[in-house]
């Protein structure tokens, strides 16, 4: 009499032709039947018209015609679903590392500042916010995320120092009571960055993880402009983040910003979208003060209707943001009155309060003894 189990071992020295696993292992063999000398084997193949069905069903015969007892082998193939394709692949890759989140207790507020094409000051906004946060008492960090286009330690004046690492951990720099971390701490300025998707994943993941952040109120992450590698890797590791857009007034700035908010709504980022920053609203001149259109008007203000969110604020132009960004005193400390400043500081506080109304509705509830 057949035995079933010798069957299904025999089947064992079946291995898929282009794979080269046993095909019992794959999860391709449905069902195995025996009635009297015949038997007949269910075989699931990953597509209908697999070019070799010919080839598998011919060695399913051959591997069971030694086996005692068997006079005849029908092979019936079929098709996996897509759950049973799934499978397959899921058991050949083996199993993945779990992606790390960082920032889950509700305790920091993480602030992406992104925008969807270079040149429209995001990152004099990233600094100028984070350096007004850190000067109303919040405790604030600002990742440099932008890994090509590094430009924090130059605004904030930290060019020419270095991290130092402490028990496994990266100590980051501190300027202007801002913490920082950048990839500009450890390339030159002249050097260029060329990396894939998984190495920047792996910098960011450090750059997160393994830098000693300590207690944190607010964490401004500088985005690189548009939406990549670097958008969805920040996205995964920091799953309660939300999202600022800076867009400058022109139509052809806020068209593709639209873009750069659309992604915090998209499936595969889910981000909390805050509301729109207008830059280079206007240029202050430095004598009367006053504003000269120079790139138009009302970009920040279609933006933030496209997106169905607030626009926070307009920060005009002048030459002393300029001069600060370059000499790493930002506006906000160089001349915290002036138009730019002023305009900075209060969408500072207006963040900063949106970062303690977010926390504390994430706290746990306590209840006062007697209470």
């Amino acid at each position: 009499m057949i035995q079933e189990q010798d069957v299904r071992a025999a089947l064992e020295t079946v291995l898929d032709p282009e794979i080269g696993k046993p095909i019992t292992e794959l999860g391709m063999v449905k069902a195995v039947e025996v009635q009297g000398g015949t038997v007949r084997v269910d075989v699931l193949l990953t597509i209908a018209a697999c070019p070799l069905k010919d080839r598998i069903e011919s060695e399913v015969a051959q591997a069971l015609a030694p086996v005692a007892g068997v006079e005849k082998v029908e092979v019936r193939l079929g098709e996996m679903t897509d759950d049973q394709r799934q499978g397959m692949v899921t058991k050949l890759r083996g199993a993945q590392p779990e992606i790390p989140s960082f920032f889950t207790d509700g305790t920091t507020e993480i602030i992406a500042v992104a925008s969807g094409k270079g040149g429209v000051g995001k990152s004099s906004v990233t600094a100028n916010l984070a350096v007004a946060m850190a000067a109303e008492g919040r405790r604030v960090g600002i990742l440099d995320a932008d890994v090509w286009g590094f430009s924090i330690p130059r605004m904030l004046g930290v060019t020419d120092q270095k991290p130092v690492g402490f028990n496994d951990m990266i100590l980051p720099l501190e300027a202007h009571g801002v913490k920082v971390i950048s990839m500009g701490f450890f390339v030159s300025d002249d050097t260029p960055v060329i990396w894939r998707g998984p190495m920047l994943h792996k910098a960011l993941q450090q750059f997160i993880g393994d830098v000693y952040w300590g207690d944190l109120d607010v964490l401004l992450i500088d985005m690189p402009p548009g939406t990549g590698d670097v958008s969805l890797s920040l996205a995964s590791f920091l799953p309660s983040g939300s999202m600022l857009v800076v867009t400058t007034p022109q139509d052809t700035a806020h068209k593709v910003a639209e873009r750069a908010g659309r992604m915090a709504q998209h499936p595969n980022v889910k981000m909390n979208l805050l509301g729109v920053i207008e830059n280079m609203a206007g240029f202050a001149c430095p004598h009367c003060g006053e504003i000269t259109d120079v790139f138009g008007t009302g970009g920040g203000r279609k933006t933030a209707e496209a997106l169905g969110v607030e626009l926070l604020g307009s920060v005009p132009m002048q030459v002393s943001l300029r001069e600060g960004s370059d000499d790493g005193t930002p506006i906000v400390v160089r001349e915290p009155d002036s138009p730019a400043g002023a305009a900075f500081r209060e969408i500072a506080s207006e963040l900063g309060r949106h970062a303690v109304s977010r926390v504390r509705r994430s706290l746990p509830l306590t209840v006062a003894p007697g209470g």
